[in-house]
């Protein structure tokens, strides 16, 4: 079992398997002159999967787009298998920092078949060909998506979209994949399918995945750390079935 320690804004998990393959140092972050993120350190193993939960505005996804490169970052560091990527800009994190990024909001061009959409993410691959063969790749590794590849996405259920969504930012084939509220309007059953995608990219592809979530109870019950952000800091931490049993977080997020 890992052990996991929370010293102020302080979270890392340690154990004797894996190596720190994403690690946050005293992260400061926001957009304009405005700082969201004050001071975050966390330290994330090669397979391992992080949720943050807490409030809206508590700055979940700043995390996430300061970690792509999508955020100003104010002070700190990001580190990428030890290498310093926090001048990185997201034109160039998803190649040189192996990382994926699905963001919250409908990322899909609607008037746009599912196989144009899947060519816009492969638009970072050094050549025509290579974004075909990785086009093909996520066709035949996502049947569903395959049957559809001449579908607009418009015409897509919700669940299939963020399916599309996240099959795209596979494309590049990233280490890291950052996923802004997996479950955002979402059925019931389409979440169940969008978190079994995503908990087979961590077990049989060896993925490291980053979440934020809403669904509290949904993104503990799928990742292995839960951290509760609140005001942009990290207030609680510990590994996510621990979180799920705590009293003040089923008070505050689970309806007692």
């Amino acid at each position: 079992m890992d052990n996991f320690t929370s010293g102020g804004d302080r979270v890392e998990a340690t154990g004797t398997e894996g190596v720190v393959h994403l690690e946050l140092q005293r992260l400061r972050a926001g957009y304009g002159s405005m700082e969201v993120i004050h001071g975050i350190d966390l330290s994330v193993r090669r397979g391992q999967s992080v949720c943050f939960v807490g409030p809206n505005g508590a700055g979940k996804s700043t995390v996430l787009n300061a970690i792509f490169g999508l955020a100003e970052i104010f002070g700190g560091r990001v580190l990428v298998a030890n290498r310093d990527v926090t001048r990185l800009g997201a034109e160039k994190k998803p190649v040189a920092a192996r990382l994926g990024y699905v963001l919250q909001t409908n990322a899909v061009f609607p008037d746009m078949t599912v196989e144009e959409n899947l060519f816009v993410g492969a638009h970072a691959l050094p050549s025509r060909r290579e974004a075909a063969e990785a086009v093909e790749r996520i066709l035949e590794n996502y049947p569903r998506l395959g049957e559809r590849r001449d579908v607009a996405a418009g015409a897509l259920s919700g669940g299939e979209r963020r399916g599309l969504e996240l099959a795209r930012a596979l494309i590049t084939d990233p280490e890291i994949l950052l996923v802004d509220e997996p479950s955002i309007g979402l059925e019931p059953r389409a979440i169940d399918d969008v978190f079994q995608m995503l908990k087979l990219l961590q077990v049989d592809r060896g993925k490291t995945i980053i979440i934020a979530e809403q669904n509290v109870k949904k993104g503990l019950e799928f990742t292995d750390v839960g951290c509760v952000l609140v005001s942009g800091r990290i207030a609680i931490a510990d590994e996510a079935r621990a979180l799920l049993k705590n009293p003040d977080i089923a008070s505050l997020f689970l309806c007692g």
